[in-house]
């Protein structure tokens, strides 16, 4: 496992790290290098909890509602990510379990014949665009997803994530700009025929396949329709109010 970054943040300037996983046991994205972005001076749990994830996660109308409790993520969080994954990796991080790597060279190795998810947790956006470059310059491919195209200071790429869009509204406006989105609905029938697809890793499209294999979300890089997708995982209970 992989330091591949460490900086600040291009949301909010504010501490950040970057960690590449080379295996994931994920049933739906398969077997995919994973990206971890994430707080590099507090744990993720705590900085959901009080805001601090705008740093990773922008204006993403998954992160829930923050608190001053003193415990917990923050309330009605939709997100699907487990913030206890997150936080074993930050404290592995924070006990130098990482080997840091540095210069396009060794990037390029670390993420060679792969498939490459950016961001398992956390925006691509926040992190300077050439880390992902360097990494996906030798990588057999990827998939990635942003909610930042409107924040100032994010490096939003469409050309390497899709937009994730969570009314059709948003999509639309995406499909006007030539961008390819992800979209999250709470309506099973909720599909624009001719412009999206249900996701084929999908519970509701019978996991015909995995992430790692299907590699649809890899923005502008190919031409191919947008990808919809039913609110999922531990949070979707919560999408309807997010």
């Amino acid at each position: 496992m992989y330091i591949l970054y460490e900086g600040a943040s291009l949301l909010d300037g504010k501490p950040i790290v970057v960690i590449g996983i080379p295996k994931s046991s994920n049933s739906k994205t398969g077997g995919m290098f994973q990206t971890i972005i994430m707080r590099s001076d507090i744990d993720p749990i705590t900085a959901s909890r009080l805001g601090e994830d705008f740093s990773v996660c922008g204006n993403c109308v998954h992160r829930g509602v923050p608190h001053t409790g003193k415990t917990g993520g923050a309330k009605k969080r939709s997100c699907y990510v487990m913030l206890l994954m997150v936080l074993s990796v930050y404290k592995k991080y924070k006990a130098g379990g990482y080997t840091k790597i540095t210069g396009h060279t060794n990037i390029a190795y670390v993420g060679r014949d792969l498939i490459i998810r950016l961001g398992a947790y956390g925006d691509p956006a926040a992190v300077p665009s050439y880390i992902w470059e360097s990494l996906l310059s030798e990588a057999s491919g990827h998939t990635g997803y942003s909610h930042q195209a409107n924040l100032a200071g994010a490096d939003y790429r469409p050309d390497l994530t899709m937009r994730s869009a969570d009314t059709l509204e948003e999509a639309q406006q995406a499909w006007a700009n030539g961008e390819r989105t992800f979209r999250v609905t709470a309506n099973a029938n909720d599909i624009v025929q001719g412009k999206e697809i249900v996701c084929p890793a999908s519970e509701e499209a019978g996991k015909r396949t995995t992430c790692e294999q299907c590699k649809l979300c890899s923005g502008n890089t190919i031409s191919a329709k947008s990808i919809v997708i039913m609110a999922h995982g531990a949070g979707s209970k919560h999408y309807a109010t997010a």
